[in-house]
């Protein structure tokens, strides 16, 4: 846990000066207006926890009149839980969790969101004995090193010798309704892997799967594969090169390569919180929309500084150097093998914290792919859950009064979106199938592995 002071003390501390010095700035304007100023939020120990660091640290917060307090949870249930149940105001979320929540997949409660926390920042890491099975199988560069992206079809041949030497081939990612799941099973497919199914009568994801996908909590998934559980994982940073440092795996691909500037995590509130506390969000997301610029401004320069504050325990506690690998755009696949990556965490470009609805609507897909929607569902339900759970006009609003307080440049945001990215092209992608969320049927009848048009889940296979 972590906090500047405690909340009510300096609430006074501030008032008191208001009140004896006739401040009338619009900081302490707002202030006063403020539904709630006392908060807690939480986060889980991840480097794209970091708009949250640094509007704490850089005083962004306290600029807006917000007490807040950042407290580390155990596992990304515990996180949804407590924001449901009110012990947190709000949290650092997978982008699946607000969406599935409010469809009633898995724990049932209305959650929104009007930032969004970062694009790419995931990798997908194999143990050193799948390295050593994969390798053969992947070209190599002039100076010897492997070409990437690394397809998986290069995984295909060592799956068929674990199953030959009667061993099921498993693989760690975070959370059901994760990014990484979602990313693991995308990259999974477009290699000819069927990464497995949900239905309504067996939640574990692995109906049909030639690759076993289970959860391991991001800080647990070095040591769950050093110990022989799972052969793999994705996951977030540091956790990809923290298998690198300690000598125990091979990132194989981050998630840019898989889809380039994909949207990775939101910040999340309960519904009933933003229409009782409509001033405290948009002051919420007036000093993430700071920190987030501040992650970014003059080509990553205060990148070294972030990693200071990301690396202390009461943040993601792993060491400066593995935290810096990534943050600071490089990239390390094998022991000296270092990369030029300098988007693997982006947390302002490319309108990176504006909630698109076609953000909303791929995750949407994905889940309708494995089975996690059971049944088909039309072009508007995808387009009505997105507007119902991404709330872009709250964050335009914000943008629009750190313009008007000279805080932000107002050609750094989308004004005239209709939450709708251009479609994204299939150069960017791995499989090189392109999306465009404006059609989420069409979508997934182009994709040749997962559920399309009636198809359901029944038992153990797919039918329709």
């Amino acid at each position: 846990m972590t906090g500047h002071t405690t909340g009510s003390n300096m609430k006074n501390l501030l008032l008191s000066l208001a009140a004896t010095t006739a401040l009338a700035s619009p900081a302490f304007a707002d202030l006063l207006d403020l539904e709630k100023d006392e908060l807690t939020f939480g986060f889980i120990k991840l480097t794209d926890m970091a708009p949250l660091a640094i509007a704490y640290e850089q005083g962004y917060f306290l600029d807006e009149g917000l007490f807040v307090t950042l407290e580390a949870q155990a596992n990304w249930k515990v996180l949804l839980d407590g924001v449901i149940d009110g012990q947190l105001d709000g949290a650092h979320m997978l982008a699946g969790q607000p969406l599935a929540a409010t469809i009633g997949y898995g724990t049932e409660a209305h959650i929104v969101t009007p930032f969004s926390m970062d694009l790419n920042g995931n990798g997908i890491t194999v143990s050193n004995e799948v390295w050593d099975l994969m390798r053969p199988h992947i070209p190599s560069m002039d100076d010897g090193r492997p070409q990437h992206p690394i397809s998986a079809e290069a995984l295909v041949p060592v799956i068929e010798e674990f199953n030959a030497n009667g061993r099921p081939f498993n693989m760690g990612m975070v959370f059901p309704v994760s990014t990484h799941n979602y990313e693991l099973r995308y990259w999974l497919a477009a290699g000819g892997i069927e990464p497995g199914y949900y239905s309504p009568e067996n939640i574990s994801g692995q109906i049909g799967a030639e690759a076993f996908l289970s959860v391991t909590p991001p800080p647990q998934m070095p040591a769950t594969m050093e110990a022989g559980t799972i052969d793999g994982y994705c996951v977030g940073e540091p956790w990809n090169q923290q298998a690198v440092f300690k000598g125990i795996g091979v990132p194989v691909i981050t998630d840019y390569q898989i889809w380039k500037n994909n949207p990775e995590k939101v910040f999340g509130l309960t519904a009933q919180f933003v229409e009782e506390n409509p001033n405290t969000t948009k002051a919420v997301v007036r000093a993430l929309i700071r920190a987030a610029m501040w992650l970014d401004e003059n080509d990553n320069a205060n990148r070294e500084a972030a990693v200071e504050v990301l690396s202390r325990p009461e943040y993601v506690g792993a060491d400066y150097e593995v935290i810096a690998n990534s943050m600071t755009g490089t990239f390390e696949y094998e022991p000296g093998d270092v990369r030029e990556v300098p988007d693997f965490n982006v947390f302002f470009r490319y309108n990176a914290t504006y909630p698109y609805y076609s953000d909303a609507i791929w995750y949407l897909t994905q889940m309708r792919r494995w089975g996690q929607i059971a049944e088909a569902q039309t072009d508007d339900w995808y387009k009505d859950v997105a507007e119902s759970v991404y709330r872009p006009d709250i964050y335009l609003e914000a943008a629009q009064s750190l313009v008007d307080d000279g805080l932000a440049n107002p050609a750094d945001f989308p004004w005239d979106s209709d939450g709708y990215k251009e479609p994204t092209p299939a150069a960017d992608i791995i499989d090189a199938i392109p999306y465009d969320g404006r059609f989420p049927n069409a979508y997934l009848e182009s994709l040749p592995i997962g559920l399309k048009g009636d198809q359901t889940v029944v038992g153990e296979e797919v039918q329709g």
